[in-house]
């Protein structure tokens, strides 16, 4: 039987918007959306896309880290962009993390996310090794 744990970095947005950062069952942590916020749950760079990825994964790794894992471990990902022309910027976010080998990867439009300003948000999968 596997344990279910709440993944819990130490940031106060979740809290704010009801939700956890993640929950890990066994050695496979999954992350909910994450958005490009400060630990207090402040936005950083609004509309800027490339910004905001770089951010993403930034709270990405340090969730993963909380729980004894690296970026490295990351095995899927869903994106979700308000105008896929903007592509091009997380994918050059994303390229700068990761290399030519990306994890598995879906991106998808969103007319809008939950934080006003928001741009990009990921979901993430880690299997940690």
């Amino acid at each position: 039987m596997s344990i279910r744990k709440t993944v819990t970095p130490p940031w106060t947005w979740p809290e704010k918007f009801g939700i956890t950062a993640g929950e890990r069952v066994g050695d496979t942590i999954y992350l909910s959306g994450m958005l490009a916020l400060e630990a207090d749950g402040t936005l950083v760079a609004p509309g800027d896309v490339y910004a905001q990825t770089v951010k993403v994964f930034s709270n990405i790794r340090e969730a993963i880290e909380s729980e004894g894992g690296s970026i490295k471990d990351l095995v899927k990902m869903t994106t979700f962009l308000t105008d896929m022309s903007e592509y091009g910027d997380f994918k050059r976010a994303r390229t700068e993390i990761f290399g030519t080998t990306p994890p598995a990867s879906t991106a998808v439009v969103s007319p809008a996310l939950a934080v006003p300003g928001a741009v990009v948000e990921i979901e993430a999968v880690a299997q940690l090794s």
